[in-house]
């Protein structure tokens, strides 16, 4: 295969979302991040880059890309410890912000000396230039501009080398070659003490984004420092943001840190970015309070050892969370709530073992519906019930099925609700898959239909609230249509992180594709797309991938169907600290599955040699799909052996597997 790329049980909350337990991971259920400022020099310190690692989905080094360090002599760059932050983030499933590119402070003798206004620009240009295309396709987003404005009354221009040979224009002339050099990143300016909405210094801010947007000026984000004493933020804060917010800017808490880090004042500030949609995240300046600038005050959310303090539970709440302390989830039975949170040590082992149920859920022929195979499931945990969506087929064709009960010994006698009686209508509809879209509070069902289709309902457990099918693509992208052969294009899966939506899909000859879009566009806009993987043997990558987002990491696992040399269907399986890959191999060969019939013991008989097209149990409901590595679980289609014939007439059925050698 070769790769491209660019507890105690946690509560499902009201938006239909798994608890975590994690800053970055709760942040991340409602499309935002939770970040920290990082220095290179620290991250071969066990306890400052376990805390890194586990708790934080965005990294801004601290001085790492100031000018002093990246071009210390005129045309001369040194990007070594930058790229080190970088590397590492981008190993953790981490995204970056790049911070800073023109800044007064920290900036070599021989730029403060410049004396000539061409000169200076010229070299301002190049500096931003370079420095970004260096870093593109790595840097979320730029800090292009840090602190121009001055502190006081005037609300004005503080006095620079910038300022003072090229005047108010260098900010609008560093945004635009920004853009130039780096058209995908979110440009940002930053400053502080612009939290309190009446100060003028703050307005002055307000004024010059209202006339960026007015003109064209490319700008796309606000970030308030909120270097803040030991009140907190101010009481317009909320205001504050929201006002940016309005002008069509993303807002965002880039330097948090608070004196003496009272609860309460971190609870508020990140309420106020919770309640305001726009404000996409949240950093704080440095992650123990001995790596704090401020480290007399003791200002951040951990203590000098690395302990969680008060504040930490008060952020994590204000986020969504819970502080609750985890215990091991026991993996031997079918889950009765898919909540559980990981283990602290939860860790994906190198091969599995499976426990298999009996044929759970079969069809249910009716008058008008002459089903032969019910396939294809996909499940989540919601309002106390479980809701599965299934392909059901026959000689005559494909169709959509949905049923929900309280536990898995109802599944058998569940009502079954044809969805072709709703406004999805009749036709080829297959291969379902259901989440709940937070940003949205929408549900959405994708599906197959000859395109990527989906429809949105508000009450999954309404089936006939589903809306008519809608496509992602106006047609099949050109790079499958290119690579598809003899193939189907089937069995479309979206998963989303903090910033993107990615949209996978098969052509049961050997390719696995991968289309993006920002979580703000979604469901549209989906383009780039790629070969995320391939083989040779098609059969070895054949159709039936999943990706999930492994809880309580910064860890992806792709589950890929392969039909194996003995004919049998079996899934193999990778991991990446991105959605983008690459991916590396987990258990990924005949020999070692990541699930096959040879692999698992059937309590109730064999009635299966195939282990095919399903879908893991989550951890919640959401479009992170997150799944909780101590309690694994696979809803999956199986065949009596014995069965032959048409494809679409044989008899599949569904089976729960469960983990068996869990290393939680």
């Amino acid at each position: 295969m070769t790769v491209s790329g660019t507890a105690t049980a946690a509560p499902v909350n009201a938006a239909g979302s798994a608890q975590a337990s994690t800053l970055g991971a709760q942040a991340a259920q409602s499309g935002r991040y939770f970040g920290a400022a990082v220095a290179a020099g620290k991250l071969g310190d066990g306890t400052y880059s376990t805390i890194l690692n586990r708790e934080f989905n965005m990294v801004t080094p601290e001085n790492e890309m100031k000018w002093d360090t990246t071009e210390r002599s005129r045309g001369s760059f040194n990007f070594g410890p930058a790229d080190q932050i970088v590397n590492h983030a981008t190993s953790h499933g981490q995204r970056v912000r790049g911070h800073t590119l023109v800044w007064h402070s920290q900036l070599p003798s021989w730029v403060s000396s410049i004396g000539d206004a061409n000169t200076l620009r010229d070299v301002m240009n190049n500096h931003i230039t370079t420095q970004m295309a260096h870093y593109k396709g790595k840097v979320y987003a730029w800090d292009v501009v840090n602190e121009a404005f001055a502190d006081g009354g005037s609300g004005q221009h503080r006095p620079s080398v910038f300022q003072n040979l090229l005047g108010d224009g260098f900010i609008e002339q560093a945004f635009r070659t920004a853009r130039s050099a780096d058209p995908a990143a979110k440009l940002c300016y930053n400053d502080y003490n612009i939290e309190n909405w009446s100060d003028a210094k703050t307005q002055g801010v307000y004024r010059m984004v209202r006339d960026f947007m007015s003109r064209g000026v490319p700008i796309d984000c606000v970030g308030f420092q909120a270097h803040f004493g030991t009140g907190g933020p101010p009481a317009s804060f909320q205001t504050t943001l929201s006002s940016f917010a309005a002008l069509g800017v993303d807002v965002q808490i880039t330097e948090l840190d608070i004196a003496q880090a009272p609860s309460t004042a971190y609870a508020n500030t990140v309420r106020a970015c919770m309640n305001v949609s726009r404000c996409t995240g949240i950093t704080v300046w440095g992650i123990r309070d001995t790596d704090s600038w401020r480290a007399g005050e003791k200002p951040l959310l951990f203590d000098g050892s690395g302990n969680k303090k008060a504040a930490y539970n008060a952020a994590l709440t204000a986020l969504g969370g819970t502080p609750a302390a985890r215990t091991t989830a026991s993996p031997a039975s079918p889950a009765s709530s898919p909540a559980s949170s990981a283990s602290p040590a939860a860790s994906l082992p190198s091969s599995f073992r499976w426990s298999s149920s009996g044929s759970l859920i079969a069809p249910k022929p009716d008058a008008t519906h002459n089903i032969a195979g019910l396939k294809d499931p996909t499940v989540v945990y919601h309002n106390g019930k479980w809701h599965v969506f299934a392909s059901v087929a026959s000689s005559s064709g494909y169709g959509l099925v949905y049923l929900n009960f309280t536990d898995w010994s109802q599944a058998a006698s569940a009502p079954h609700y044809y969805l072709d009686r709703g406004a999805i209508g009749a036709g080829y509809r297959a291969a379902p898959q259901v989440f709940y879209f937070a940003p949205q509070k929408t549900w959405y069902l994708v599906y197959q239909t000859g395109n990527a289709s989906y429809s949105t309902n508000t009450d999954i457990s309404n089936p006939n609230g589903w809306s008519a099918p809608r496509n992602f693509y106006s047609s099949m992208p050109d790079i499958i249509r290119q690579n598809i052969g003899n193939g189907y294009w089937v069995d479309m899966w979206v998963i989303c992180d903090s910033a993107n939506c990615y949209l996978f899909s098969s052509d049961d000859n050997g390719h696995l594709y991968r289309s993006q879009t920002t979580l703000a566009q979604f469901p549209n806009g989906f383009t780039n797309t790629v070969i995320a993987a391939q083989d040779s043997n098609k059969y070895a990558l054949f159709e039936a991938s999943n990706v999930y987002k492994v809880q309580d990491s910064n860890q992806y696992l792709l589950i890929v169907e392969a039909i194996g040399s003995d004919g049998r269907r079996y899934f193999r399986s990778w991991t990446s600290g991105s959605i983008a890959g690459s991916w590396t191999p987990l258990a990924a060969s005949e020999s070692n599955p990541f699930a096959r019939a040879s692999s698992t013991a059937f309590t109730s008989g064999a009635w299966t040699k195939d282990i095919s097209h399903g879908e893991m149990i989550r951890a919640g409901n959401d479009q992170t799909l997150t799944i909780n590595p101590c309690k694994i679980q696979y809803l999956y289609q199986g065949l009596d052996p014995n069965a032959g014939g048409d494809y679409n007439s044989l008899p599949w059925r569904l089976g729960l597997l469960a983990q068996t050698n869990s290393t939680c």
